[in-house]
């Protein structure tokens, strides 16, 4: 469950058109139930959620370019078995995160923060003790877009940093395109950047590169490798 931006970075009325069934956005999943999906499922499912269950393993490096400045830390994650392995270049630290007693807290928080920042259209479907609200043909804060806007909230209970707030801004067929953290759902932004240089990953469709409306902020994704 997300609950945290270690880098103190990262959703009001429904869209007028109907929201696809789960099977419209990906007809392949023959299971998938042929119904309505609320905004916050769509988005999920364009993003590849139906496949979730088939990911065995997700390798992943999680870059920050601030100015001059690089940092970066690399990923191993099997979902189905809760491992994780992180790897930077001064240590590796691997644990598992049903043995919770045994969680590194500083690791567990990064892989939180960074697996958010990748997968944050599963989280809308993973994270519970949030609300949602949404309002339709709003301008977006980097590209002055129209697009619609899906609120989420995190309850002050639980996680690394309860009462976080995000606003997805994506377009009618449910990709998102910028959005908004707000710690402690504070009224003012505290980072907004762009979601761009979508790529297919296995059956996943994943946001790459994240940038502020200067440019000179950069958080992006490589290395990734889905099975």
């Amino acid at each position: 469950m997300k609950r945290i931006l270690l880098l103190c970075l990262l959703f009001l009325s429904f869209v007028n058109c109907k929201n696809p069934s789960s099977s419209e956005i990906d007809s392949e999943k023959e299971t998938t139930p042929v119904r309505e999906l609320t905004t916050a499922e769509a988005i999920a499912y364009k993003n590849g959620y139906a496949h979730w269950e088939e990911v065995a393993e997700l390798k992943f490096t999680f870059n920050v370019d601030r100015g001059d400045s690089h940092s970066e830390r690399s990923w191993i994650w099997n979902p189905q078995s809760h491992q994780v392995t992180l790897i930077t270049g001064k240590d590796t630290v691997s644990y598992n995160r049903k043995g919770i007693d045994n969680i590194p807290t500083s690791a567990d928080a990064a892989f939180i923060n960074d697996r958010y920042w990748l997968l944050a259209p599963f989280n809308l479907m993973w994270d519970e003790g949030t609300t949602f609200s949404e309002v339709e043909n709003v301008i977006a804060p980097i590209s002055k877009d129209t697009l619609n806007k899906l609120t989420v909230v995190y309850g002050s209970q639980g996680g690394y940093t309860p009462g976080d707030a995000y606003d997805f801004f994506y377009s009618n067929d449910f990709m998102v395109s910028e959005w908004i953290f707000r710690k402690g759902n504070d009224s003012l932004p505290s980072l907004i950047t762009t979601w761009e240089e979508y790529s297919q990953f296995g059956k996943l469709e994943l946001a790459t590169m994240h940038k502020d409306s200067t440019g000179s902020f950069k958080l992006y994704f490589t290395d990734i490798s889905v099975k």
